[in-house]
C-alpha cells in the first residue's frame, strides 16, 4: 500500500478534474486548517459541510487514473465513487494520524454519520491507516439494510476479502444474496470461496424454491468449486429452467467446477458451453443482466 501522502496526491488530482475551482479552494482551506490545528471540531464541520461544495455525481476517470489507483492500493476502484465521498476521504486522510487522536475522531464520525457519510467512511477503509483495528467496525456495518451503506463495504472494496474472518465473510456474501446485490462486484470471491458458504447458499436456494420463488443466477458461483452429488442435483434442476439467465448461471457453475459429472451435464448444452468458452457468457455479464431485470 502506498503512503497516505501519495494517496492524497492522487485524490487531489482526480478531484481537480471532477470539481469546480471554488469547491477545490474550500477543500484546500479546510484541509490546511485541520492539519495545522488538529481540531476535531474543524474536521467534523468540514466533513459534514462538504456536501455543500461537492456533488454526488460519479467520478469521471480515464484508464490511467484507474491503473494508478490499483497501483496505490490493490483493488481500489474509485470509478465506483462519487465526487463528494472522494472529497470526504481527502479530509479523512488529512486529519493528523496519531493513532489515539485519529481513532477518537473517526469513531465519533462513525457514530454520528448520516447515510452518505457512512458511504464515504466504509468505502475508504482500504485507504485508511490502522486498518486491522477497523475490522469490527466494518463487520458491524454489514448489518445494515441500507443498500448504499452495505454496498460501500461489500462491493468493489478489497477490505473484506483481506480482513474478514471466514464466518463474517460468509455472512456478508449471504447478505448480498439476500439483498439481491450484484455478487460479481464482490472482490476476491473466488479465492475466498469455502465449503461452508457453498452449503449456506444451497440452503438459501432450497428455501427460495420451497416458497415458489426463483434464485439469483450468480448464487451458483458460490457452489461451483465444490460440486458433488447434492450440488449437481440442484444444478440439474437449474438446467431445466426456461429462464436464460438461470441457464447461464447453471452452465457457468458446471463449466468452472471440477466435477466430471458436471462436465457431462454441461455437454447436453453445447451452445451454452461454446458461449462460455468464447467469453460471451461470464459471471459479470450474467450479474449485470440480472440487475437490469430488477430495475
Amino acid at each position: 500500500m502506498a503512503s497516505t501522502q501519495d494517496i492524497l496526491e492522487f485524490l487531489s488530482g482526480i478531484l481537480s478534474k471532477n470539481a469546480e475551482e471554488k469547491s477545490l479552494n474550500w477543500l484546500s482551506q479546510k484541509t490546511e486548517k485541520i492539519q495545522s490545528s488538529g481540531s476535531p471540531t474543524a474536521f467534523f464541520l468540514a466533513f459534514s459541510q462538504a456536501s455543500r461544495f461537492f456533488s454526488k455525481e460519479k467520478l469521471q476517470l480515464d484508464e490511467a487514473d484507474k491503473n494508478k489507483a490499483d497501483e496505490l492500493v490493490s483493488g481500489y476502484e474509485p470509478e465506483f465513487w462519487n465526487v463528494l465521498q472522494t472529497a470526504r476521504t481527502y479530509l479523512l486522510l488529512s486529519y493528523p494520524q496519531e493513532k489515539e487522536t485519529w481513532f477518537s475522531a473517526v469513531n465519533q464520525l462513525f457514530e454520528t454519520a448520516d447515510m452518505h457519510e457512512h458511504q464515504a467512511l466504509f468505502a475508504a477503509l482500504p485507504l485508511m491507516p490502522f486498518q486491522e483495528d477497523l475490522v469490527d467496525r466494518a463487520i458491524d456495518g454489514c448489518r445494515t439494510n441500507v443498500a448504499l451503506i452495505f454496498d460501500a463495504i461489500a462491493l468493489n472494496n478489497p477490505y473484506p476479502a483481506k480482513y474478514f474472518p471466514e464466518a463474517n465473510w460468509n455472512q456478508m456474501v449471504l447478505k448480498a444474496v439476500f439483498m439481491q446485490r450484484p455478487l460479481y462486484r464482490i472482490q476476491s470471491q473466488d479465492s475466498r470461496s469455502n465449503p461452508a458458504l457453498a452449503e449456506i447458499a444451497r440452503d438459501f436456494a432450497h428455501e427460495r424454491w420451497a416458497a415458489g420463488r426463483n434464485v439469483m443466477p450468480e448464487l451458483w458461483r458460490l457452489v461451483s468449486p465444490f460440486l458433488n452429488e447434492k450440488y449437481l442435483e440442484d444444478l440439474q434442476k437449474v438446467m431445466s429452467s426456461k429462464d436464460d439467465l438461470e441457464l447461464a448461471g447453471g452452465a457457468l457453475a458446471l463449466f468452472n467446477g471440477s466435477s466430471g459429472t458436471g462436465k457431462t451435464l454441461l455437454s447436453e448444452f453445447p451452445t451454452l458451453a461454446s458461449q462460455i468458452e468464447s467469453g460471451e457468457i461470464t459471471w459479470e455479464k450474467v450479474g449485470k443482466e440480472y440487475q437490469d431485470t430488477r430495475v
